[in-house]
């Protein structure tokens, strides 16, 4: 009988986290969640902050439970999402709340960053796709309010390698989330130091970047001690939620498309090397790192954001819909009748979704609607269309016909969505697995303990024990003549 590993996965997404312990047989991997904690920003001001301390104390409860009774760890690892950070002093100490993403302080960066560097030659330098939220204009923001937490600062940890810090004292920036900065040089393999001195951002808190599979050292004697247990190998896969399910695709083929669906939509291809050209900067992609040697050529596009913010907003009126029934409401009603570019600015922000969209639909032409339900289907048909939108742009930059589309992550529990993204593209799309991202965090893991040997027996194992669903698509002439409407949005 196969003796089972077991690995413990933090995965933190915008919205919640949760510890994760993936059993695996060395053929399949089974997993078992054993805590899940809300992960919201809270707004302080005109500030967002993540709350930190707090996010910290649910891990050490997830820690608590995975070895409750004894049971063993064969080591534990984080992923979580990209761009944000903390801020450490000369004795090691966190420097304030990290900010959430979502921030008001980087709007206007662009044109601040542009004065001093132009656009080409940042994206020359890291191949990264535009997004004020990235961590470079966060910098370049806090430089420009002559931040004192920037001043005083001796180490940068992006979310997860500050968590890995907290978890055994050894400071490192994994590779996967260290690219998502918009400051990492793919070509040199090593922090974008040039581009960092012309912005006049400090390059000395810069740790030593590390690949997914490094083994970063076991758990703090503290630690062990406060839960009474041996120490525990703390491993970084693809630190950054993205990059551990890509990990986790079953793609078919090297031509075949991914999608990590959730509050963001993240679609793009495998590459073996990072594609930095004309087209590239002209679709706004981004070359993030992979496992294995890989990078993520994709782009982001606002996914579940919009229906979850206006969920948020009906339930603070009292109509405490859940996910179903927001669903059922989109389904019954009409069909391609009202279109939003879900990656408008309108859009970015907390607030009345709802009534944004609604504003979006009056401001561009297309009927308002009228219901909850509409609203929804807007949204949903709106994001399906954006997915073909940004398929016709990565064909264009890689200059080949992409294959089937592969869905993962908590997005696919949506199967309106899966089927409007069928329609939309025109192409088969394969759904699954839900649990992407921990599937890949645990399996890296077991692949730097040696129990894996290559990125295609990784994928295997994932193919052996999920169920993928496949929608065709459908309706195609209809869905053609729309996207012919939404086009002229964007």
């Amino acid at each position: 009988m196969a003796t089972t590993s077991n690995y413990l996965a933090y995965d933190l997404g915008a919205s919640s986290g949760r510890a994760v312990i993936g059993h695996f047989d060395g053929q399949r991997i089974s997993l078992e969640e054993v805590h899940r904690f809300e992960n919201n920003g809270i707004p302080v001001g005109n500030n967002y902050y993540w709350d930190i301390l707090r996010l910290y104390e649910e891990m050490r409860t997830g820690l608590r439970k995975a070895t409750h009774g004894g049971k063993t760890l064969n080591g534990l690892g984080f992923d979580t999402w990209g761009v944000d950070f903390g801020l450490l002093d000369a004795q090691d100490e966190l420097l304030g709340n990290p900010r959430c993403y979502r921030d008001e302080r980087t709007q206007g960066m662009f044109a601040e960053t542009f004065k001093r560097i132009p656009r080409e030659e940042v994206f020359e330098q890291t191949g990264i796709q535009f997004m004020e939220l990235n961590t470079l204009y966060q910098l370049v923001a806090m430089r420009l309010q002559n931040a004192p937490q920037l001043n005083m600062a001796k180490t940068f940890l992006t979310m997860p390698d500050l968590f890995n810090f907290w978890f055994t004292g050894q400071k490192a920036c994994e590779f996967s989330n260290a690219t998502t900065t918009q400051f990492y040089n793919p070509r040199d393999k090593s922090w974008a130091y040039d581009l960092l001195h012309k912005l006049d951002i400090p390059t000395d808190m810069l740790p030593q970047i590390v690949q997914p599979g490094t083994v970063l050292g076991p758990t703090r004697d503290a630690l062990n001690k406060e839960l009474g247990i041996a120490p525990i190998d703390v491993i970084a896969p693809a630190c950054h939620d993205t990059g551990s399910a890509v990990a986790a695709v079953p793609l078919g083929s090297p031509d075949d498309v991914y999608i990590s669906c959730g509050t963001w939509a993240l679609m793009g291809a495998e590459i073996a090397e990072p594609t930095i050209n004309a087209k590239a900067l002209e679709h706004n992609f981004t070359n993030e790192g992979g496992v294995c040697n890989t990078f993520r050529f994709l782009k982001n596009i606002t996914g579940l954001w919009l229906v979850q913010e206006c969920r948020r907003i009906w339930n603070l009126e009292g109509k405490n819909y859940d996910w179903g029934h927001l669903t059922a409401l989109a389904e019954a009603a009409q069909s391609l009748k009202s279109f939003i570019d879900p990656d408008h600015a309108d859009f970015g922000t907390p607030g009345d979704m709802p009534k944004r969209i609604q504003e979006a639909c009056h401001k561009n032409g297309n009927p308002v609607p009228e219901n909850d339900g509409a609203i929804i289907r807007t949204a949903l048909e709106s994001l399906a269309l954006k997915c073909r939108y940004t398929l016709n742009q990565l064909e264009d930059t890689l200059d080949k016909t992409m294959g089937n589309i592969h869905i993962v992550g908590g997005g696919i529990q949506n199967t309106l969505l899966c089927q409007f993204i069928a329609n939309a593209t025109n192409r088969a799309v394969l759904a699954g697995p839900i649990e992407a991202s921990t599937m890949g965090n645990v399996l890296v893991q077991a692949m730097a303990k040696g129990q894996i040997g290559s990125h295609t027996e990784l994928r295997e194992i994932v193919r052996n024990s999920t169920e993928i669903k496949t929608y065709e698509p459908s309706q195609t002439d209809t869905w053609n003549e729309a996207y012919g409407k939404f086009e002229k949005l964007i």
